[in-house]
Order: C-alpha cells, then sequence, then structure tokens
C-alpha cells in the first residue's frame, strides 16, 4: 500500500522504490515467520522466504515500476470513464425529464385551447348591440 501511494503520488526514484520493495518482502516474511510458530513449527523445519540481501536487478525492478504505472495509468483511465458515463447517463436523464416538463406543458395548452373553442362554439359572440352601428341605408332588394 505504501508503494502504491508512492507512485501515485508521482514517485519514481529508483532508490525509494527499492527500499519500499524490500520493506515488502521483509514484511511479508514476518507476517508468515510468526504464524508458523503459533502453529507449533519451528522455524528451521520451514524454508525460509527467500529475502534478498540487495535489491533486485534494474531490468527487472524496472520492469516492475513500469508495469505498475501502466496498471495505475490504466486505473486512472477507468475511473475517468466511468465518471463520464455517469455524467452522460445524468444529462440524459435530465433531457429526458426537461422534454417530458415540456410534454405535459404542451397538453396542458392544447386542453386549454381546446376547451377555449368549445366555450366560443357553444355561447356563440357575445358582442354587445350597441356596439354594432346602426344601419346606413335601407337592406338592398333581392
Amino acid at each position: 500500500a505504501l508503494r502504491l501511494s508512492y507512485l501515485r503520488a508521482g514517485g519514481d526514484n529508483p532508490a525509494i522504490l527499492d527500499q519500499l520493495l524490500h520493506l515488502q518482502m521483509e514484511a511479508t516474511a514476518l507476517e508468515k515467520g510468526p504464524a508458523a510458530l503459533h502453529k507449533g513449527k519451528k522455524m528451521t523445519t520451514e524454508a525460509p522466504l527467500p529475502v534478498p540481501a540487495e535489491p533486485p536487478s534494474t531490468g527487472a525492478r524496472g520492469l516492475d515500476v513500469a508495469l505498475l504505472a501502466m496498471e495505475l495509468e490504466n486505473r486512472r483511465l477507468e475511473d475517468e470513464l466511468l465518471a463520464l458515463k455517469v455524467r452522460k447517463e445524468r444529462r440524459a436523464d435530465a433531457a429526458s425529464q426537461v422534454a417530458q416538463r415540456h410534454t405535459a406543458e404542451l397538453a396542458q395548452l392544447q386542453a386549454e385551447v381546446g376547451m377555449l373553442r368549445w366555450n366560443t362554439d357553444q355561447v356563440g359572440p357575445r358582442l354587445p348591440t350597441a356596439i354594432l352601428p346602426p344601419p346606413v341605408a335601407p337592406p338592398l332588394p333581392p
């Protein structure tokens, strides 16, 4: 975890990476060692875990570092891709909700227009007779 944290923070010092790898190997040996003692076995009967006296060669360590860096970059890109997918779904949901709202408003307005037309057809024109001008000339013969 410490090594991953160091790499995620942008650390790339080969000496520190070697130390972290060595510490990881020592921790693994210590974790396995006391468990064997608690089970009633002696350490001498088990084959000891390989703990190198020297850090691994630069080539193998370089490949491990490059592989780990690539894996971290892949994880970052996967996280970014997931975030983009979530944003896209949220935008689609928001657009769908807006479209539904507009459709409902349009249906309501159309219903109101229909109701007004029906009322107009039932009642007829409601102009008061006083507004109409009086006839000026006599009606024309047929």
